[in-house]
Formats: structure tokens, C-alpha cells, sequence
């Protein structure tokens, strides 16, 4: 059975009680591990605090050091997460071994900004002063972690947390909490300064069980001073509150309706490729994945075809195994939500090019298999155009023009991330001036480099993660004053 890691310790809930991991792909139990509980919780906020008084004074060089130690235990093991991963989220483990190099790319990228963080000096109006501006580390802060992408999404916190000298305790998703617990062991075995020195115990932690209780406890606690939170938009109003009641630093990374624009002048063959990567990269389940798909009419017979042809050879399975190049939804709710959606979407008139259905057949019966999908003529009513969609179905939209084509894009609620496909920089800025997106991709995949601030606007979220601008959220200004007397 795994365990907790508390204080650098792996550690059983205090209630001693479990509850089990199973694969979506087949419904096999992986791996039992601790029910947390606000105890628990307690217990992690006591070691972060203890942790967190040696961290912070550590030099932002020894941040830096850590974290690239951390980076290399982490691929030690990589074989042995990358398998957990799989079986416990059902992406296939070409995806996975993808996901552990983007949570590695992750920690390097802050480990050599840790010793990049500036204040400022300021001259002032009274004689003889002078004022300077500082930025110091917050405190213990929480992150709580959805199951699409448990490990990169893990690192979006944890690398800034620790390069700004912070403590962190973690809240993996319940279904997803095995790879993540390897991961942050090896993080917390890290050593610094030429390896005489190890990250003090309990500067990262991970406590598993039901959000209702060790994430609700993270939110209310106020020794928890800042909470990273990534899942849905509905969860995160939720989060919103409850943090918002101690005044809590709180940053939202939440769900998208990505418009991927395809003009009439655009590298079709590129954009189709990259439709395919897009929607239906780990089944779907993308925050930042394309998935509403607007096509100009000139192209537009030739796209899908085209598309239809790829998803027809795109083989479903098991992502254990060998040729699968899709795996399961995450979990059977999940694909009931799809097949809803769907057959909203028929129901008003669209209609299915492919798919639209269970994979089902030998071991398919056993897991949440929905075949890759594509609709045509589908009315902006939808629950396909109006909702997200968290799997393998991509709605077509036919424009005449890209103002057409931008302004139904920002109808959604939404404003995560977007695409525009195009030779022509009048269309390409116009996209990057007027569509309502945290991000933008010109001729380019979706997708969160560690480089770029990533975030939402609208209901998709407040604040950034990535990029030096994720360093901000996880440090103090403090403006000081110096007179001479």
C-alpha cells in the first residue's frame, strides 16, 4: 500500500483508513492508499511551517541546486512512474513518458530562475532616504491537483514554490495520487550545496484523500497562506470562496473551450495534424485542448475528410500496451458526459462524421473506451458548443470570415487558450488583438510552455501559472524605507 508523505516521512492517515486506486482501463485495483484526514492535514501544515523557517533562508543558489537535484531523481525513476502513471490516469505511456519530461523541463526551468528574483531601489522625495522594494517568500503555501495531468500540473507548483523559498503541501485528485507520491519522495530526498545539504523535512508534502476534507481543510486553514488550485471553473468559484474567507493568495487555472481557427491561406496539412494532437491527445482531457474547430469554407470539406481518414486508424486501447494510441476516459461518469453532449448536439441537428460511440468489444468492455469524434452542423445551442467538452469529440463550425469566425469564438465563456492558422499577419494579429484568450497559438499546437505565463481569463481563471510570472504569486512585496539620521 503507498503512503502519505509528511515531514519527509511516508506515513498512514492518522484514522488508519484506505480506499483503493483503479485503472480505467480496466477496472483492476493498482494500489490502496491513506484516506486523509484534517488531522492529517494538521500534521503537513506543522512540517511545512518547521520546514519553511530553514528554507526561506536558504540562498536563491541553493534553491536552484535543489531543484536540479530533484530533477535528476526524479528521471531515476521515471520507468517506474511513467507505468503508475498510466495505469492509474489511462493515458497510454508514450503520454506519459511525455508528461514526466514536461514536469522535469518544469523544475529545471524555475531552478535556474530561483536566482533571478529582483527588487528594486527607489529614490525618495525626503533627504537623505532612500526606499527599496524586496520580494520575500510567502509561507506554506497548497496546491491542489486535478487527474488529466497530474504530474506537469504538480510541478507548475511546486517548481515556483520552492525557487521563491516557500514550503508546499500537496492534494493530488483521489484517483490520481501514485505517480505524484513517487515524484514528490524523490523531490524531497534532493540535496543541495555540493550535496552536504538535504531539502529540509517537510518542505514538499503530499496528503491523498477526498477533496471534501484534506482540500476543504488547505482552503479554510490560515496557516495556509497561498493556494494554487487547477480543475474546473465550477470547483473553482468553490475555491474562490472558502479561500477567500482568510484572505488567501489564490490563483485559478480552470476549464477552457479552445477555438482553433483554420483559415483559408493556412498550411492545411499542418493544421490537420495538429487538430488530431489537439483534441485528442490523452482522450481529450485537456484543459488547454482544441475543443471547438472552426474552419473556413473554402477548406472546409477537405479538413474533415481528411481528419475523419486519421481518426479511423487511430487504434483504442489500453495504454499499457504496444499500438494503443488512445486510452480510456478517466473515469465512467466522464464518458456518460460525452455520450450526453453528443447526443444533445444530434438532437438539434448535427451531425456525427465518426465515432459517436462506446469502443466496446474483448477487453474494451472492461474500461471507459469512447471512440475519437467529429460533428458537423452544429447549432451554437449545443451543449457541445456552450459547454466543455472533456473527451474525445470535437465540434466543426463552417465561417465565412475571421470576424465570423472571432466572434463566435468569444461567445463561450471560456477564455483559456486559442489557435489561428494562417500565412497572413493581418489575420494573425487581429486573432492575438481580439480574441478574449489568456493565450494565443499562431500556426502552432496548443500548449503550456514552461517559458509563458499560462492562465485564463473570463471563467477560465485568475492569474498565471508558468513562466517567470508564476514567481510572483508565490512571493511578498515589501516596500522598505531607510532614512539616515
Amino acid at each position: 500500500m503507498a503512503q502519505m508523505l509528511i515531514g519527509g516521512e511516508l506515513v498512514d492517515s492518522i484514522s488508519n483508513e484506505t480506499y483503493e486506486v483503479r485503472n480505467p482501463a480496466t477496472g483492476d485495483v493498482v494500489d490502496s492508499v491513506p484516506k486523509g484526514t484534517a488531522a492529517d492535514v494538521e500534521r503537513a501544515i506543522d512540517a511545512a511551517e518547521n520546514a519553511f523557517k530553514e528554507w526561506a533562508d536558504s540562498s536563491p543558489e541553493d534553491r536552484g541546486s535543489a531543484l536540479l537535484n530533484a530533477c535528476e531523481l526524479v528521471k531515476e525513476r521515471s520507468g517506474e512512474i511513467a507505468q503508475l502513471l498510466t495505469q492509474e490516469q489511462g493515458k497510454t505511456l508514450f503520454e506519459a513518458n511525455l508528461e514526466i519530461h514536461h514536469l522535469v523541463h518544469g523544475l529545471e526551468f524555475y531552478a535556474g530562475l530561483a536566482s533571478k528574483v529582483r527588487g528594486s531601489h527607489v529614490p525618495l522625495p525626503a533627504k537623505g532616504t532612500y526606499g527599496m522594494v524586496i520580494r520575500q517568500p510567502i509561507g506554506v503555501c497548497g496546491g491542489i491537483v486535478p487527474w488529466n495531468f497530474p504530474l506537469t500540473l504538480m510541478g507548475t507548483k511546486v517548481g515556483p514554490a520552492l525557487a521563491a523559498g516557500n514550503s508546499i503541501i500537496i492534494k493530488p485528485a483521489s484517483t490520481t495520487p501514485l505517480a505524484t507520491l513517487v515524484c514528490m519522495e524523490q523531490i524531497q530526498k534532493a540535496t543541495y550545496a555540493d550535496g552536504k545539504k538535504s531539502l529540509p523535512k517537510g518542505t514538499v508534502n503530499v496528503v491523498t484523500g477526498p477533496g471534501s476534507v484534506v482540500g476543504e481543510e488547505l482552503l479554510s486553514n490560515p496557516r495556509v497562506r497561498r493556494i494554487a488550485f487547477t480543475g474546473s471553473t465550477e470547483v473553482g468559484r468553490h475555491v474562490m470562496e472558502v479561500a477567500g474567507r482568510q484572505i488567501k493568495r489564490v490563483t485559478l487555472e480552470l476549464g477552457g473551450s479552445d477555438p482553433m481557427i483554420v483559415m483559408e491561406d493556412a498550411n492545411v496539412d499542418l493544421a490537420i495534424k495538429m487538430a488530431d494532437v489537439g483534441r485528442y491527445f490523452n482522450c481529450g482531457q485537456m484543459c488547454l485542448g482544441v475543443k471547438r474547430l472552426f474552419l473556413h469554407e473554402s477548406i472546409a470539406d477537405q479538413f474533415i475528410d481528411a481528419l475523419a481518414e486519421i481518426l479511423t486508424k487511430k487504434t483504442v486501447g489500453n495504454g499499457m500496451e504496444k499500438g494503443s494510441r488512445m486510452g480510456p476516459l478517466h473515469m465512467d461518469y466522464q464518458r456518460r458526459e460525452i455520450e450526453e453532449q453528443v447526443e444533445d448536439a444530434k438532437s438539434r441537428g448535427a451531425r456525427v462524421v465518426i465515432g459517436g460511440e462506446r469502443a466496446t468489444g474483448g477487453d474494451l468492455d472492461r474500461g471507459f473506451y469512447y471512440l475519437p469524434t467529429l460533428l458537423t452542423d452544429v447549432p451554437l445551442d449545443a451543449r457541445v458548443s456552450r459547454e466543455e467538452v472533456f473527451g474525445p469529440a470535437l465540434p466543426i463550425y463552417r465561417f465565412k470570415d475571421l470576424d465570423e469566425a472571432i466572434e463566435i469564438a468569444n461567445s463561450s465563456e471560456y477564455g483559456l487558450g486559442s489557435s489561428i492558422w494562417t500565412r497572413s499577419l493581418l489575420y494573425a494579429n487581429k486573432a492575438i488583438d481580439k480574441l478574449q484568450a489568456g493565450n494565443v497559438w499562431v500556426n502552432s499546437l496548443h500548449y503550456g510552455y514552461d517559458e509563458l505565463p499560462f492562465g485564463g481569463v473570463k471563467a477560465s481563471g485568475i492569474g498565471r501559472e508558468h513562466g517567470p510570472e508564476a514567481l510572483d504569486y508565490y512571493l511578498e512585496t515589501k516596500g522598505v524605507v531607510i532614512a539616515n539620521v
